[in-house]
């Protein structure tokens, strides 16, 4: 495990007060798991975008996407970024697809830092297959749709100001990968 770098700590904690930091990437990725960490060991807000969808909405993505389907929620993903990213600086773990849309990669590239969690497809199902699959899995072969998704998402995802691998590593490793990679980032 990397050392704990007090001075990194500082130098993002700083550069935190005038951005957000954003995570990206598929689900399973770890982007809330991680962003809880991130904020708590730098004392800033944490929020996740699909929880905030859901609040606003008052009800699951899953039914959000089975009553008005993906294209209103992508709208109302977009929207709600945008006034995330106008809130303050925060730590906001996105949904999957939310990077997709140019809006938001200009939102975030305008008042945040981009942090991609690249996994490999392995992991991913592996993750996903623990708890309930997501609106987009529940077809009929799960794994081929994720590897869609790879597919089509990675190009766009690599957009982002950082990639760290997001691998089978206790959750500290990757909160210091990339406090390190922000602090690195940050003094470009």
């Amino acid at each position: 495990m990397p050392t704990i770098n007090k001075s990194n700590d500082q130098l993002v904690k700083s550069v935190l007060s005038e951005k957000s930091l954003v995570l990206v990437g598929l689900m399973g990725a770890g982007k809330s798991a991680i962003g809880r960490r991130i904020a708590a060991r730098l004392d800033v807000p944490f929020l996740d975008a699909d929880n905030e969808i859901e609040a606003a909405a008052r009800k699951t993505i899953s039914d959000i996407f089975a009553e008005d389907g993906e294209a209103y929620f992508r709208d109302r993903e977009e929207k709600i970024i945008e006034r995330l990213m106008l809130s303050g600086p925060i730590v906001l773990a996105t949904g999957g697809g939310a990077f997709m849309s140019n809006v938001t990669q200009e939102n975030i590239r305008q008042h945040g830092i981009s942090v991609w969690l690249k996994a490999e497809l392995d992991i991913l199902m592996e993750r996903v297959g623990r708890r309930d699959h997501p609106p987009l899995l529940k077809k009929e072969n799960p794994r081929q749709i994720m590897q869609k998704l790879i597919d089509t998402r990675y190009p766009v995802y690599a957009l982002s100001d950082i990639t760290i691998e997001s691998r089978n590593v206790t959750h500290e490793v990757i909160v210091q990968e990339i406090i390190c990679a922000v602090a690195d980032f940050s003094r470009k």
